[in-house]
């Protein structure tokens, strides 16, 4: 009996050793690092931007644009794949008239309530821009095919802009006698003060494809002609 616990006392010895070992080597092995995942908090739009409901009276040319860029914080919904997010920015927005442009400084008592677009005649502008400037909010429900890290995977929101104007102006470029002279006209007068707006954008990783329709038209009720704007473009996403 002796001889058999002398035996078993005699290997059990390499194995605490081994277990020792292995606890040091775990005792000193880095721990890993703590992945603080995505949350979109910031968003940059660059879009193309139409007047899709206007009359046939006001001309555009096709190429318009939008920038924005917010800065959003994000409200995880317990422990799903869907997010509450809201936050602040601003939205540019500029339309090209076409041999157009807006008559909002008349002070005659038969034109002074409404912005008109009126032909460009006799001065032909090369160039007539109009461009207006929200304060912007967006608000939007997401979702996240990947929630340790939202900067890889599927990724879908739809949501809403409220906006309040910050600034319109229109610029104008011509020619005289071969130099080029500049027109802006700087006034906030027929534009609509809220711009509320729906969204959805979907997309892979930091890079989705926006899309945006207004709920409100550009100028005030009965102060300019009915004219509902969309885009369409891209939205980054990071941070």
């Amino acid at each position: 009996m002796r001889k058999i616990l002398a035996i078993l006392a005699i290997l059990m010895v390499p194995s605490s050793l081994l277990l020792a070992q292995d606890d040091k080597m775990n005792s000193n092995a880095t721990p890993p690092p703590i992945v603080k995942p995505s949350r979109d908090f910031l968003m940059l739009q660059f879009n193309y931007l139409n007047w899709i409901k206007k009359p046939d009276s006001v001309k555009t040319k096709p190429f318009g644009y939008n920038f924005s860029g917010y800065l959003c914080y994000d409200f995880p919904i317990k422990k799903s794949k869907l997010s509450f997010a809201a936050g602040l920015g601003v939205s540019v927005s500029v339309v090209y008239l076409d041999l157009q442009q807006i008559a909002n400084t008349d002070t005659a008592a038969a034109y002074a309530s409404q912005a008109r677009f009126v032909p460009d005649s006799p001065v032909s502008f090369k160039r007539y821009k109009f461009v207006t400037t929200y304060i912007q909010a967006p608000f939007e429900l997401r979702y996240f095919s990947n929630t340790l890290n939202r900067n890889k995977g599927f990724k879908a929101a739809v949501g809403l802009q409220v906006g309040t104007l910050l600034g319109a102006h229109t610029k104008a470029l011509t020619s005289v006698d071969g130099t080029n002279v500049k027109y802006k006209d700087d006034t906030k007068r027929y534009i609509s003060p809220w711009n509320f707006a729906a969204t959805a954008r979907v997309g892979w990783g930091n890079f989705s494809i926006f899309a945006s329709y207004n709920l409100t038209t550009v100028f005030k009720e009965n102060e300019g002609p009915p004219i509902t704007p969309a885009s369409i473009g891209i939205c980054l996403t990071g941070l």
